[in-house]
């Protein structure tokens, strides 16, 4: 058994519309009844006003005084008052004796008989209006005193129907009723216009419906731990989350920020630079103080440009594992090569052992032992920092496979446990790794390619240097090779310009400097960067 279905509600948009044509109808017709009441009142004090003028200025007149003194009175009263109804628009004039009898009256018939309403106040000389029923139906009246020497020598009656006074109201509302008519029509129109586009904005949702989304909204805004951060279409911060926050280093959740400029929030340049492009950006990846980000970026569009949708990914981990990997690949790279070159040794010493020259087959086998111990016993005498020792062997081979002699300084000092927990040897890794990485693209291909190593310590701070025989840096991009994207040599398939970035980033992060400059040494040229990390706890510990 299927049960029907409730009806889905109206949409918001259709609840205001209905709500504002119910006000809107309210209104109007409130408006139409005050000023048909308004409108009758005022006829109706129109109306008084006219039959009061009327009826004192015959009381006034020297002619009906003259003929009030005649044998017949009726006979010269009668004509002027029809002449005076007619002339004055009311539909009666009726002239009495102080008894009431009356003189005239527009139907002949009533001549001669008593006046139907109060006279005794006309009779003391006051002249007033009323509202009475008489022989000519429902009338607005004035009673005045026909006075001579301070006497009532007569009255005068002017009045006019109620049905006429409603009928001069009944054109008014005709129009007043053509004018709420128009202005409901009008108004009905508006709103119906502005419904719509209101409806076009909350794609026909309804109250019920937007809520709810706010709420699905919400949840999701700060419940993923990706950084969300949306522009409005002057680039200025409409909405960010949590992780948006934390990730771009913009405060606490309590910090205000919506609103405020892309351009005010102190990102890197590079990264503000992204987030103020109108052409969408797909996982580029950037850097902030402490941080390394994957951005995305998609303009929101509806006929208009109404904003930008920005996603932030923290990768900065997974960078580092990244780097480690690559090393490690490196490190195999040379194992294997320097496995298959202790192969042909191998086999050259076999051969001279097979020609019978065993002494010349053990001094080229000693030799060769001799040179590779020499230079781990070189780099360990230096370098006593394990990590760093196994990073400066691994790299040593790497560069001997393409060409280029790695040299460790004679002044690298730098003893196993004399870093500081702040300084982590993973830091250091990513700095002097991605140097000497720099150094060997530089100098390969040079006349006498060759890197020179210095590490060293001193009370107050680590010193990493490397130099190279390559073509050096132009001092006018000495700034610009530690920015995300800066090369000089093509793009790999990971594209290039980030091992200096990350280099910056790490050196930043510690308070340090980072600086470059032209090697003077033997006028070979190159470039010359050096990194120096303050020690934050004395230096010795566990020496």
């Amino acid at each position: 058994m299927r049960f029907p279905s409730l009806p889905r509600p109206r949409s918001l948009a259709g609840q205001l519309f209905a709500m504002q044509a119910v006000l809107i109808a309210v209104v109007v017709a409130g408006y139409a009844l005050f000023t048909y009441v308004s409108d009758q009142r005022q006829a109706e004090d129109a109306a008084v006003r006219q039959v009061t003028a009327v009826a004192r200025s015959i009381a006034d007149a020297p002619s009906v005084r003259a003929a009030i003194h005649t044998s017949r009175p009726s006979a010269a009263l009668e004509p002027y008052a029809l002449m005076v109804m007619r002339d004055a628009d009311v539909d009666f004039v009726t002239i009495m004796n102080p008894a009431g009898i009356r003189w005239t009256h527009p139907d002949r018939k009533q001549i001669g008989k008593r006046f139907l309403g109060r006279i005794d106040p006309a009779l003391h000389g006051h002249t007033f209006t009323e509202t009475y029923t008489g022989t000519l139906g429902p009338s607005v009246r004035a009673v005045t005193p026909v006075e001579e020497n301070g006497h009532v020598i007569g009255l005068v009656s002017a009045g006019i129907k109620v049905e006429a006074i409603s009928a001069r109201v009944q054109g008014q509302v005709t129009a007043l009723l053509g004018v709420a008519g128009a202005t409901l029509l009008l108004g009905a129109v508006g709103t119906y216009v502005i419904n719509a586009r209101l409806r076009r904005h909350t794609h026909g949702m309804n109250a019920t419906e937007l809520s709810r989304m706010h709420d699905y909204h919400q949840a999701a805004l700060h419940a993923v731990r990706e950084g969300l951060l949306m522009l409005d279409g002057q680039y200025r911060v409409a909405l960010i989350n949590d992780g948006g926050r934390e990730l771009l280093g913009l405060g606490a959740p309590d910090t205000q920020l919506i609103g405020s400029s892309v351009a005010e929030l102190g990102l890197p340049a590079p990264l503000t630079g992204v987030l103020l492009s109108s052409e969408p950006r797909v996982d580029e990846v950037h850097l902030t103080a402490s941080r390394v980000l994957v951005v995305n970026t998609s303009p929101v569009s509806g006929g208009e440009r109404r904003g930008t949708v920005v996603t932030l990914r923290d990768v900065t981990e997974l960078q580092s594992l990244m780097g480690e990997l690559d090393s490690e690949r490196g490190f195999t790279q040379a194992l294997r090569s320097q496995a298959h070159e202790a192969a042909n040794r191998l086999h050259t010493v076999v051969s001279l052992i097979e020609l019978g020259r065993a002494e010349e087959a053990v001094e080229f086998a000693t030799a060769e032992l001799e040179l590779a111990q020499a230079l781990t016993d070189q780099v360990v005498a230096a370098v006593g920092e394990p990590v760093l020792a196994a990073l400066l062997l691994g790299k040593t081979a790497q560069a001997n496979e393409r060409g280029v002699e790695l040299v460790v300084s004679p002044d690298s000092r730098l003893d196993d446990n004399l870093l500081p927990e702040s300084l982590p040897a993973r830091d250091l890794v990513t700095i002097l790794g991605n140097l000497i990485d720099n150094a060997v693209d530089a100098a390969q291909g040079s006349v006498r390619a060759q890197v020179t190593v210095t590490a060293y310590a001193s009370d107050t701070e680590v010193v990493l240097r490397v130099s190279d025989t390559g073509p050096g840096v132009d001092p006018a991009h000495a700034d610009l090779v530690f920015q995300r994207g800066f090369s000089t040599k093509p793009a790999g398939p990971g594209g290039r310009g980030l091992g200096l970035a990350l280099v910056r980033q790490a050196v930043t992060r510690h308070e340090g400097t980072l600086t470059v400059t032209e090697s003077d040494e033997d006028g070979e040229g190159g470039a010359v960067f050096e990194a120096r990390l303050p020690l934050r706890t004395p230096t010795g510990g566990g020496r």
